[in-house]
């Protein structure tokens, strides 16, 4: 195997975004990631470590594998201006001291995250992922265990009854199977992400959250997250001491901007640790 040396642009911690971002294609435990993915040579098995100076060390068969990993650990996209930017944030603040070498962890492929977005909405966490397993498993190949991401063909050759089997519901189905069949989800990763999203919402069942999954995970871009959460409506409603509807939890994201998708992400992580100020007042 290849063995390469990395150092991601500005504050990284393998560890904190590997605690939740196990799945069939990757683990990732205590600070080590292990995946399959694909290259032109095939299938490889990639291996990330970080080192206590830093340092990520990846292992791959091939320099394709290598910065395969680099992407999807997302080394190259430094946010520090973000954490700059946002460090004295009366909801942030507290959270970008304490994790502040949080990024979203990446698919190596745009159709696994839309996937997971399809199979998250209006369940519990636990059984969508659950489904998720389920169909990766069914559509993609494995190597030493763990499956490729899916591609578009792979889970465009399913019909929605098929996939309405492992779980999914009828019409998130055929909103699967429709864009993968119609769309080259991968060209998504050529356009702006306005554009993207754009696309993305003209297709019936797929609403801000689906949209924000795929941005984060599939596109890696920081402008849209994870709107409507559930995380998120909850910490708006503690916030406003009232139930809030889905839509009114925007108003968390707004003052963000260009980087409201990774503020969803350290909003969602800094509720989940109690670091959020309960005091904060809630914008009109």
């Amino acid at each position: 195997m290849i063995r390469a040396e990395l150092r991601a642009k500005g504050p990284y911690s393998l560890r904190v975004p590997g605690r939740h971002a196990s799945d069939a294609c990757r683990i990732v435990v205590n600070g080590t990631f292990r995946s399959t993915i694909r290259t032109e040579h095939g299938l490889e098995r990639a291996e990330a470590v970080q080192h206590a100076d830093g340092t990520i060390v990846v292992r791959t068969a091939t320099e394709e594998g290598i910065e395969q990993v680099r992407w999807i650990l997302g080394l190259d996209d430094d946010h520090s201006e973000f954490v700059r930017q946002f460090a004295r944030d009366p909801l942030l603040g507290e959270t970008l001291k304490r994790i502040r070498g949080l990024r979203p962890m990446r698919t190596q492929t745009v159709a696994q995250p839309l996937l997971r977005a399809v199979a998250g909405q209006l369940i519990q966490a636990k059984r969508a992922r659950e489904i998720e397993r389920a169909v990766v498993r069914a559509a993609a190949p494995a190597l030493d265990g763990l499956h490729a991401a899916p591609t578009c063909a792979e889970l465009g050759r399913f019909a929605p009854a098929e996939l309405a089997r492992f779980g999914l519901g009828a019409r998130r189905a055929g909103a699967l199977v429709r864009l993968c069949r119609a769309l080259e989800l991968e060209r998504l990763k050529r356009l702006p992400t306005h554009k993207a999203a754009a696309r993305l919402e003209r297709e019936r069942g797929l609403g801000p959250w689906s949209v924000g999954v795929v941005c984060l995970e599939g596109l890696g871009r920081f402008e849209r997250g994870l709107a409507r959460d559930l995380g998120l409506i909850k910490l708006a409603s503690a916030l406003a001491r009232r139930w809030v509807e889905a839509e009114e939890s925007d108003v968390l994201l707004a003052p963000y901007g260009e980087w409201a998708g990774l503020a969803s992400v350290y909003l969602l992580a800094g509720y989940a640790q109690g670091l959020i100020p309960m005091g904060a007042a809630l914008a009109a």
